[in-house]
């Protein structure tokens, strides 16, 4: 029996009689990290890593029935072992191994190799078979090394305050806006933040990760000569938004692995793309892939059919999950994403009222 199958609700353990990562609401769901196509509200029980706890309850609910484990603890159920191990993707972040009559599967949800000191790196993990997404699962996907990119922001930032205009970096509200916040110079000048980042920051910070103090953009008018010098981080969203008019000139950049990609720059608009991803690239796959020392390997949402031929073809038994997963966060665009509060305990359920907003989408 396979140990992990693909149903309507999302991927099942038949004999533990879980689910991972559901896409609809279920009885038991294990989670490995809290972004919005991966942790959705409904299920009625949750298990998750212990460092992610903080994340979820912000943003599912702080009543919702979630069971935590420290990394490498293990809980049986039903005979099946479980336990978490870090994957490096955002904080909280988890592969979830199990283990069954002597059958060793992980499920690696999201992950990156490259530790940023915003979460537990990455860890291999021994197993017979491999579950991994491939969302930059093409041989063109290479990062350079993240200190980098973060200097290109720097110098960006430092162009824009002697040419006397704001920095608006777009990123997304939860992980890569953290993770920016810790690799970036915050001595250059104030940073200011869109009201679905701060309380997100809030999180990290009580999670022991170092994040610069950082302000509410709503709080400034349009007069204030700080804009001029600041650092402005928002999510996607808020792009061609009339939240953006409180900034006058300002030059903006988009922080995305996607921004490798001139089509992608080109259709964004912005005036600088900053080629950063939370997920591996492609020789991160291989490596995370090989360390695992799996005879099968299952893909999942991104590059599916690529990556799956050129593991076939180094003789590995490789076949494609069909997921409803997507490629970053897909919870900024929620309805009120503008204001502070917004990933606060019941802001992003169905059905909850947003708060009333200032202006804009």
């Amino acid at each position: 029996m396979d140990l992990v199958i693909a149903r309507p609700e999302g991927l099942y353990c038949p004999p533990g009689d879980f689910y991972i990562d559901p896409w609809r609401p279920v009885e038991r769901s294990v989670i490995t990290h809290g972004h919005g196509d991966h942790a959705r509200w409904g299920n009625a029980r949750y298990l998750a890593a212990a460092p992610g706890e903080g994340i979820l309850r912000s943003r599912l609910g702080q009543d919702i029935d979630l069971q935590t484990l420290p990394y490498g603890a293990t809980l049986d159920h039903h005979g099946v072992k479980l336990s978490f191990h870090p994957a490096g993707h955002v904080l909280g972040s988890a592969q979830v191994r199990l283990e069954y009559r002597g059958e060793v599967w992980v499920a690696s949800g999201d992950y990156k190799v490259e530790a940023d000191g915003t979460c537990a790196p990455f860890e291999p993990v021994r197993c017979h078979t491999f579950i991994t997404e491939s969302t930059f699962g093409l041989p063109i996907y290479r990062w350079r090394p993240q200190a980098e990119i973060f200097a290109g922001i720097d110098d960006w930032w430092r162009q824009n305050q002697a040419e006397g205009r704001a920095s608006v970096l777009f990123a997304y509200s939860f992980g890569k806006a953290q993770r920016i916040l810790h690799g970036i110079d915050d001595r250059i000048g104030p940073i200011l933040v869109h009201g679905a980042v701060e309380p997100l920051n809030r999180v990290y910070r009580e999670g022991g990760i170092r994040i610069p103090e950082t302000h509410y953009a709503g709080d400034f008018k349009k007069s204030d000569p700080l804009l001029r010098q600041a650092l402005v981080l928002a999510p996607p969203s808020a792009a061609g938004s009339t939240w953006m008019r409180r900034f006058g000139e300002y030059s903006d950049g988009f922080a995305s692995g996607w921004m490798m990609l001139r089509g992608t720059r080109r259709r964004r608009g912005v005036d600088r793309g900053f080629v950063l991803s939370d997920h591996a690239d492609w020789p991160g796959l291989l490596w995370a892939i090989e360390q695992t020392g799996a005879e099968r390997v299952m893909v999942t949402h991104g590059s599916v059919n690529v990556l799956v031929r050129y593991l076939r073809e180094q003789g590995l038994d490789a076949q494609g999950f069909t997921t409803e997963y997507g490629d970053e966060d897909d919870s900024d665009d929620l309805p009120g994403a503008d204001q502070p509060g917004a990933d606060l305990p019941g802001a992003n359920q169905p059905g909850a009222d947003p708060e009333p907003r200032e202006e804009g989408p």
